[in-house]
């Protein structure tokens, strides 16, 4: 018969994503001056104890005397902590449900707001052995009861010793006095949980690190409540992505990883072997080799609009599905342009400078309006058109240039070639994309197009200009002023040095490609390419991939998914239902769309299937990835 198991759970930073006395300084300290300052010390006496570097017992008393609390401050904690139980929690609140029974709240925490807590997953109030407070006759939280074991140093140790569970013992906690459980001899196993908060010192100690209930509950061959491991789907952050895409991502149950800056070809190489999602910017180049070092690889998440530094090709022969975030930065970039215009014609770059050096250039030379100048966009796009919009509206004769037929906004004109745009432009910005072909899609014969005195920005792709024609441009004054934000070749990291002939040229506003980096783009793309990750691979859905066939899915609901990439060639989707009649299974929705190299087929089945099926869909030729949803 196989032992019975207990599993004992702290409550602070792991029942909840939030330490609740830090919660409770917020609310009982509001209107106190000093408030700021008491929460930071607040925040380090839990720190210190929860990492084994005070005693339990100080932090306590040292916690209770800064929060000045009264009983009345309880309900407004206890509202708020129900809103914070841990994600991971809440998604497998069926295990809490299932083990009630086996389950314990053991905490250096208090009662008074604990057992409202956990009764919301239905665990037992009799299950919960906590700190009770101690109150005055006026209501005050004035002390604890020091005669309960947990208010004492190594209380946990001693609450557990005086339970004398039998079976198996399992602690899942963020503490070093979850350890000390283990340490004793008390647990079997301690997983250091880490959904909320790490504690390096915790960490070292643990049998099991578990960054959500997912990978504990998969451990023990207990997840029921998700489809498939998502603890075991891996994905590495880097360039500096949003903190609202990593929150996104660890509350679905993923293991996140996160790296400040970009990674060179074999670096990647060496730490994307088992990797899921890879998430990056515009500086990490992913190429073939990288890619075929990639064996987990399931999407991309390009965090910007272009994915010329993605092997869009490699990506989508080996399976890889690619996302990015084509309109979430536009009204950034857009504004970038403007302002820059702007500077530009009234020569303020120059004029800023010599204030700075200390000269007082007070003159109207090279200085002049925007109003009825004719700015010529060249690329129609996203950015282009919304530029054309707002240059209208402030003053500007706008003219632009696709290679696709695109309909004119406002009163902007089409101009039939790049050659007609340049002739009569005395503004020329470039919103192309990053594709082969625009390679020095201006050089010097562009430039000789171009009117005497031109205003000219690149704020799309730094490979679209041939660098050394403009900078002789400038020179010779043909070009009067540049603004350029992207350049062929970029430092990886803020600490290496930009080089570049374009420094310290006349009237030149140079920029690190910041054009979509303003707080409000980067929280739109930090929730766009994560939400359209989380859709592909809870549903299988491809909307708004750069690179697969786009198929919208609805969301499975009792029946499995069966999602088979592969090779377009004919006859792959009578394979597929060939094998699936073969083993008597019945199909309740497929979905089938092809793009030039692969196909892309969901199919859903109304009832269980074995292993066998998995391994002959598998076998089918010209199958590139295959993957199930339960």
């Amino acid at each position: 018969m196989e032992n019975k198991r207990n599993y004992v759970i702290d409550f602070d930073s792991t029942f909840t994503q939030v330490e609740a006395l830090d919660i409770l300084g917020e609310i009982s300290l509001n209107g106190d001056k000093n408030k700021s300052e008491k929460l930071e010390e607040l925040k380090s006496l839990t720190d210190r104890g929860m990492e084994g570097g005070l005693s339990f017992r100080e932090s306590l008393v040292q916690r209770l005397k800064l929060l000045n609390a009264k009983k009345e401050h309880l309900q407004p904690l206890i509202d708020t902590l129900k809103t914070r139980i841990s994600t991971s929690f809440v998604r497998n609140e069926a295990f809490f449900i299932e083990n009630k029974e086996d389950i314990y709240i053991i905490s250096n925490g208090f009662k008074e707001f604990i057992i409202p807590i956990v009764q919301e997953l239905g665990l037992k109030a009799d299950h919960v052995f906590a700190n009770d407070f101690v109150f005055d006759e006026a209501d005050n939280i004035i002390s604890f009861n020091k005669d309960n074991v947990l208010s004492s140093n190594n209380g946990k140790v001693e609450q557990l010793k005086s339970m004398d569970l039998q079976g198996d013992v399992y602690v899942i906690g963020d503490g070093y006095t979850d350890y000390e459980i283990k340490a004793a001899g008390l647990a079997n196993k301690f997983y250091a949980f880490t959904e909320n908060v790490e504690r390096d010192s915790v960490l070292q100690k643990a049998d099991h690190i578990t960054p959500s209930l997912d990978e504990f509950l998969y451990m023990h061959k207990m997840n029921k409540a998700i489809s498939y491991p998502k603890n075991r789907i891996k994905v590495m952050l880097l360039e500096n992505i949003h903190p609202d895409a990593l929150k996104m991502l660890k509350n679905e149950g993923y293991n996140v990883s996160i790296y400040t800056g970009a990674m060179d070809e074999e670096e990647l190489s060496e730490k994307i072997k088992d990797v899921s999602v890879l998430g990056i910017r515009s500086k990490t180049q992913l190429t073939k080799k990288v890619l075929d070092n990639a064996n987990r690889l399931i999407a991309v998440g390009a965090f910007c609009i272009g994915t010329n530094q993605i092997d869009l090709e490699e990506c989508l022969k080996k399976g890889v599905a690619v996302f990015n975030a084509p309109y979430s930065n536009t009204r950034s970039v857009v504004e970038l342009a403007i302002g820059e215009i702007i500077l530009l014609m009234r020569n303020l770059p120059d004029k800023i400078s010599k204030m700075h050096d200390g000269n007082w250039d007070k003159s109207a030379s090279n200085s002049f309006e925007i109003r009825g100048k004719k700015l010529g966009i060249v690329g129609y796009g996203n950015i282009g058109s919304q530029l054309s919009i707002l240059a209208e509206a402030i003053g500007f004769d706008v003219y632009y240039y696709d290679l696709v037929e695109k309909l004119a906004l406002g009163n902007a004109t089409k101009c039939n070639s790049l050659e007609e745009l340049l002739k009569n432009s005395d503004i020329v910005s470039l919103h192309v994309d990053g594709r082969k072909e625009n390679k020095d899609l201006i050089s010097e014969k562009q430039f000789k197009q171009m009117k005497k005195g031109v205003i000219f920005l690149n704020l799309s792709r730094g490979h679209v200009v041939e660098i050394e024609a403009l900078q002789q441009n400038i020179e010779s004054g043909k070009v009067r002023g540049a603004g350029i934000d992207v350049f062929p070749e970029e430092p990886k990291t803020n600490n290496d040095t930009f080089q570049s002939p374009l420094r310290n040229l006349p009237n030149v506003i140079l920029t690190p490609h910041i054009g979509g980096s303003t707080e409000e783009a980067q929280v739109n793309i930090g929730n766009f390419v994560p939400g359209k990750i989380i859709d592909y691979i809870n549903t299988g859905g491809t909307t708004n991939s750069v690179n697969f066939p786009n198929l919208q899915l609805p969301i499975l609901e009792n029946a499995h998914r069966l999602i088979h990439i592969h090779l377009n060639r004919p006859g792959i989707i009578a394979k597929i239902n060939k094998i699936l009649a073969a083993h008597d299974i019945n199909i309740v929705g497929q979905y089938l769309k092809t793009n030039e190299t692969i196909g892309y087929v969901i199919t859903d089945i109304d009832k269980a299937y074995n292993t066998e099926v998995v391994k002959e869909l598998k076998k089918i030729e010209h199958t590139i990835k295959f993957r199930v949803l339960y």
